[in-house]
């Protein structure tokens, strides 16, 4: 079982993303091929041209990284190495600690730069945003990618710690006990568990928005259209947190809506979905991050928990049922803010920054669900006892 919006989150985020072939950013040729006045100056120009030929930078992010300069703006992480060392080799000046922990080198820098230098001359010329390396051109705050995509993940990630709590003290301060202190909510130790997987999702998800931390980089620069492949380590450990919950979701989801009590048929219904999940994110973080694979995954996986769901709360007497059926359509309605993608408004709120805040109230909707389905099934329970 689980909550809708995590079902549309993996179906439309995972399509966004170019596995094979470069976004239009990356394959524009002043973006790649530099040298010019307009993107790095005067100073640079000069440089470039005495570098002459293959055997100098072929494009804005090489030339920066040559010079340390984009246009007017240079960058003193330039001047150091991937582990912090000058390279002139002097000893008294360190990279700024918070530079070191956001991993902004001077590599990254010069492409993030060498981004909003080309975005300026599209918009001078009248041309719409474009996207790079698989993003939007997003303005950065404080050294944060996609700051209003951190803010509203955070906030989901409160209304999941907010309900998980309320979910604990409702469960055993306010509604009746058994006599060794156990819940009569057949489902209590299921929802906690599902608390601490969507809270860990939502975390990634904020420290994926916030920065990317790559592993490997391939570009080819040769073909008239740049290959590319970025395997992220923040991007692996957003997705496998993601398909780890969307995973027990549908568990969740066949244990409820079949109410399934029976331990023995409980163990028989998990077992085989938690070994395939396993081997699943096992596959996208040890061998290749598929992302047709991984939507593959998660369109089964996520169709079937909305239908159960959806059949479910059309049928059956549940006295909040209402609620499911809200979240359930009003997820599949967020959807279309991943589908109609718009680039970002003043570089900071695009379609999946919308996305994430709707999930905001659904989010809270659907644990006041799981809360009401605790008190439903306590009462059926202390009358069966009576």
């Amino acid at each position: 079982m689980g909550l809708p919006h995590w079902v549309w989150w993996c179906l439309t985020v995972l399509s966004l993303i170019a596995v094979l072939e470069a976004s239009e950013g990356d394959a524009d040729p002043v973006y790649r091929v530099s040298g010019t006045l307009g993107l790095c100056g005067v100073d640079q120009f000069m440089k470039f041209f005495l570098f002459g030929g293959d055997s100098g930078p072929k494009n804005c992010v090489q030339l920066c990284e040559k010079t340390g300069c984009v246009k007017d703006n240079c960058f003193q992480q330039c001047n150091f190495t991937s582990s912090g060392d000058r390279l002139d080799g002097g000893q008294y000046l360190q990279e700024p600690l918070y530079l070191q922990w956001k991993q902004w080198d001077c590599h990254s820098d010069c492409r993030y730069h060498c981004m909003l230098s080309r975005e300026e001359e599209r918009q001078r010329l009248g041309h719409k945003p474009a996207k790079y390396h698989g993003k939007w051109p997003f303005l950065r705050i404080y050294g944060i990618q996609e700051p209003v995509s951190v803010a509203f993940s955070a906030l989901n990630l409160a209304m999941h710690f907010h309900g998980w709590i309320s979910f604990f003290i409702l469960i055993y301060y306010k509604l009746a006990l058994e006599d060794n202190r156990k819940a009569f909510y057949e489902f209590t130790s299921l929802w906690h568990i599902y608390g601490m997987l969507a809270m860990n999702s939502w975390f990634w998800s904020a420290v994926f928005h916030s920065r990317d931390v790559y592993l490997t980089e391939k570009l080819d620069y040769s073909s008239a259209v740049a290959l590319l492949e970025d395997v992220y380590l923040t991007e692996k450990l957003d997705y496998s947190s993601a398909v780890a919950l969307l995973g027990y979701s549908l568990i969740l989801a066949i244990l409820r809506v079949f109410n399934v009590k029976i331990e023995a048929a409980r163990i028989m219904i998990s077992a085989p979905l938690i070994a395939f999940t396993t081997t699943h994110i096992l596959y996208l973080n040890f061998y290749t991050l598929d992302y047709g694979l991984n939507m593959k995954v998660c369109v089964t996986m996520g169709v079937v928990q909305l239908l159960l769901w959806f059949f479910w709360a059309a049928i059956t007497r549940h006295p909040s049922r209402w609620k499911l059926m809200v979240v359930v359509v009003g997820g599949a309605f967020a959807m279309l803010l991943e589908i109609y993608d718009f680039p970002p408004y003043k570089g900071l709120v695009d379609a999946h920054a919308l996305w994430h805040a709707t999930t905001i109230p659904l989010t809270y909707l659907w644990w006041s669900f799981i809360k009401d389905d605790a008190e439903f099934r306590t009462l059926v329970q202390l009358k069966k006892t009576k």
